[in-house]
This record gives structure tokens, sequence and C-alpha cells, in this order.
């Protein structure tokens, strides 16, 4: 957090509000020395499909620190840093693997923003392309557009050379499979309830080793819903700033559903005068207050990163009048860096639903590693 934020006033005007007090993990009271070239991302960090742990946030600040050490532009950096969460099958939040909507079909989303040249790109229900980080950056470079979207945002993926792929994996395609016969017992999706084996209902114990492995994992993914999503923000040595946001969605939404990550302001907003910011988490509550934006211009204003991020969360929670019922139903992740290379991590809840810190990847030069956000309420 920024050093010069005074933790015991920050507390006053909080409680003073209304909003509950956040709370500093340790790891944050001297973790935010400026420093450039810097690189920040979602966490990204959880049990894959394969009963493996996914590392996406670490791996992906490691590969775009790579691409600024070589002297590579900040745009060039956070897109292959992403682009390798995107080509991850094992990942079943962003890109090739990601969960469908509730039709069974797989629908990504993306915007870029180049901070020097202040252009910006996005595409969004986009299908049938694994890496729609690239696309937005087309929008950005080869159209007059920000946004292009749907069967529209295809097509000019396809006319400049973009190869159509089957995005649905057997692993998503399962965990589709067990959403929607878990819908609702009535209906007739599933085993029938006919099926019985000597006068028993067939149960788990004829399944193997590794159907019962999938089952287990399909249960925590429904019990919380995946979001997806991998935000990641970058500064070189000269000040200059560039961010992605790329996911494949809430898991199941509604065809055509649109959240934060591909709307400029929302899940993402770069000024190179400034900073950046970026989020994860339920889409829809970034976009009510316009996160991405509102995390730079409280920048603008004087907050340090961190302080900035907190102060989005508490708008959202405020929202909902600190309703704990209310805010219990989802979470939200922000992400923040400044010109000067300092950053921060706030979220609505330190505990995941996992019961591990929320957090997120940093790589400064030296090591990529993952630093506890700040939070504003410790667990559901």
């Amino acid at each position: 957090m920024n050093p010069d934020l005074n933790r015991r006033e920050f507390i006053k005007a909080s409680v003073a509000t209304g909003v509950s007090a956040p709370l500093f993990s340790p790891a944050l009271t001297a973790q935010n020395r400026a420093t450039r070239p810097l690189v920040i991302s979602s966490a990204n960090n959880h049990i894959g499909a394969d009963g493996k742990f996914l590392n996406g946030g670490i791996n992906c600040v490691t590969r775009a620190m790579e691409i600024l050490k070589a002297g590579g532009d900040t745009l060039d950096a956070v897109i292959a840093g992403v682009n390798l969460v995107e080509d991850d099958p094992l990942d079943d939040s962003v890109g090739y693997g990601g969960l469908p909507n509730e039709d069974c079909e797989v629908e990504l989303d993306s915007c870029v923003m180049h901070g020097p040249t202040r252009r910006a790109g996005s595409v969004a229900s986009l299908k049938n392309i694994k890496n729609p980080s690239k696309v937005a950056r087309l929008v950005l470079e080869r159209t007059d557009h920000i946004m292009i979207v749907g069967e529209g945002a295809l097509r000019f993926a396809l006319k400049h050379g973009f190869k159509r792929e089957d995005l649905l994996t057997e692993s998503s395609r399962k965990l589709w499979l067990k959403w929607r016969e878990e819908l609702n017992p009535q209906d007739n999706w599933g085993p029938s309830w006919h099926r019985t084996t000597k006068g028993k209902q067939i149960s788990q114990a004829n399944l193997s080793k590794d159907e019962l492995a999938f089952n287990s994992y399909a249960e925590e993914r429904l019990r919380n819903r995946p979001t997806g999503t991998i935000n990641c923000l970058a500064v070189n040595a000269n000040g200059d700033l560039s961010g992605v946001t790329t996911t494949s969605g809430l898991a199941w939404k509604i065809p055509g559903r649109v959240g934060d990550s591909p709307l400029i302001g929302c899940g993402l907003y770069v000024d190179n005068e400034v900073g950046a910011a970026g989020s994860t988490g339920r889409g829809e509550e970034c976009i009510y207050i316009n996160g991405g934006h509102t995390i730079v211009e409280n920048m603008r204003r004087g907050m340090g990163p961190t302080e900035a991020a907190l102060d989005a969360i508490k708008r959202i929670a405020a929202r909902y009048e600190n309703n704990l019922d209310e805010l219990r139903k989802f979470d939200i992740n922000f992400y923040a860096l400044n010109k000067k290379g300092e950053y921060g991590g706030a979220t609505l809840w330190g505990l995941r639903d996992d019961g591990k810190r929320n957090s997120f990847a940093l790589h400064d030069g030296k090591e990529a590693r993952l630093i506890d956000c700040a939070y504003l309420y410790e667990k559901k």
C-alpha cells in the first residue's frame, strides 16, 4: 500500500461513512516501494480439472517481465502474459477450455489499452477464437473503432488470419452437463430415477477413481460459480503503461451476456499520465461503478493504488448498504498500478471460498511472487 497512507485516518473515515473498516494484510504494510519496470496480474491460482495446481498469474507476470527486460513494448508484454492462460486448456476461466454459457457455447471477452498512444480495443461475445486479447489488439491497431462484438468480431478475426477452433474441452463440456443435470431434478436431464441395480439406485460407489475425482472437482465449481478472467498491468522503466483483461465470463451465463472485462473504464482503464487498474470477479458490480476508471481517477487525485482500489470496493459495498447477507453472494477484486511503479490490490473478502487468501501476482524485475490483497471484510 502507499507508504504515505495514514491507516488511522482511513479507518476513521471508513467508520464515519458507515462502512466497516478495511483490514490490511501484514504483507501490505511495507510492500509498495515504487519500482520500474513492474508487472501485476490477478493470481489465477486454483486446482485445475486434472487435480493439479494452476499458477496462471505467476506465469503471466514472468512472461510479461521477460518481454519488458528485452526492450519490448508494455502492450506486447501484457498480452503475451495473458496468452499463456488463454491457451491453457486446464484453466476453465479464460480462453480455450473456458466454461461455456447456458447453451454450452464458449463466449470470450477482452479489452486492451496502450498508454503511450492513448488507444484501446475490445471484443465481446467472441466464439471460436481462443485468444480474444489478440483480436482486441487488432481492433486497436487496424480500425478506428473501440469495440466489436459477436458474429462481427468473429468475422473480423477470421479476415485477419485467425483460425476457427472448438474451444469446448471435454472437461468444460462435462462441467456444463453436470450443471445442466442439477438445475432441476424434475426435468429430463440426468440419469433416470428408474435406473437401479438390484433394487437400489446407482451410487457413486460404481464410479472409477478418476470419475470420483472429477465429480469432487465439479461439485466445487458448481458451489462456487466461476467468474473467470485474468487482468494484467505493466509499467516499463520509462513509466509507460499498458493493460489487458480477458475472460470466458460468468460460467453458464445467458448467451450474449457481457461483463466488465471488455468494457473500457470498467474491467480495465489505463491513463499513461496517472496509472492503470483492472478487475476480476462479479463483472456487474464493476460495471455499476466503472471500477477501472474510478480507481485511476482516485490515483489522479493523489490516492495510492491500494487506497484507490479499496475506495472502489467500499462503493460497491455501499450500494448494498453494507448488508453482509447481500454481499456474501459475490466477490470482486481490483488491481492498480501507478506511473511511479507503486501497486496495490483490494478485494471485498480477504478469504476465498476455498479458504485461501485473495491475492495478486507481481514481478518487480527480480522475482515473481503473490501478494495478499487488502480487504474490506475478512470472510463471507
